[in-house]
């Protein structure tokens, strides 16, 4: 039986209440997008008009999730939706309560200083980068990096972490990285700079339209 001010879902064989790491993974890239794109019409064509709305959206999304019910926040249901087919992937409520708090202090401080006040600063600039590494590393990789920090503020350590990083395990052998795989992404690595060097110029040629003429 759920109670009636508890935070996440209570699933079958799991002591804890529990959320679905595949819908959050989905609404992270749903936002990174938008964010992403915005930050690139601050860039290439200091227009602010987009960051604003992406702001309020952000903010009351996350308002939702921590003082309503993740299972109302909008970018949460687009995610339900686009991984309804998939298994659910279930990880610690909690955790996530705690990443989604500090996602609600940096919204706001950008609604503050970008919406109401309608400015930008190094300090708009730094948490909308932070926005943007948190959010793709959820999206990405599965790693909740707001999570990481539960443990330092709460006795009871974080349970049911995606991909279960919470328990120390060894490596599967399909995990483990040799010295070859780590030679062959520096000598990749070499070879863009290599590149660089040798072909920046050539690179830096404008296309020409392969069918008739067209202005880019």
């Amino acid at each position: 039986m759920k109670k009636a001010n508890q935070f996440g879902e209570t699933v079958e064989g799991y002591n804890i209440p529990v959320l679905n790491e595949r819908e959050i993974r989905a609404a992270a890239g749903i936002l990174f997008f938008f964010t992403f794109l915005s930050l690139m019409f601050i860039l290439f064509k200091a227009n602010f008009l987009m960051i604003k709305y992406v702001i309020i959206v952000f903010m009351t999304d996350f308002l939702i999730r921590v003082f309503i019910s993740p299972k109302f926040a909008p970018t949460l249901v687009i995610g339900r939706l686009i991984v309804s087919r998939q298994t659910p992937e279930y990880v610690g409520a909690a955790q996530k309560k705690f990443s989604w708090i500090i996602g609600v202090v940096l919204s706001m401080t950008m609604f503050v200083l970008m919406v109401v006040i309608n400015s930008y600063s190094i300090i708009t600039g730094l948490i909308c980068l932070t926005c943007l590494i948190f959010l793709f590393f959820e999206s990405v990789f599965g790693i909740c990096l707001g999570c990481l920090f539960y443990n330092m503020f709460y006795k009871e350590k974080a349970q049911h972490c995606p991909g279960e990083i919470c328990e120390i395990k060894d490596k599967h052998k399909i995990q483990k990285v040799t010295l070859l795989q780590i030679l062959v992404v520096l000598a990749m690595a070499a070879v863009v700079v290599l590149l660089v060097f040798l072909l920046n110029d050539y690179f830096s040629v404008k296309p020409h339209a392969l069918f008739g003429t067209g202005n880019i």
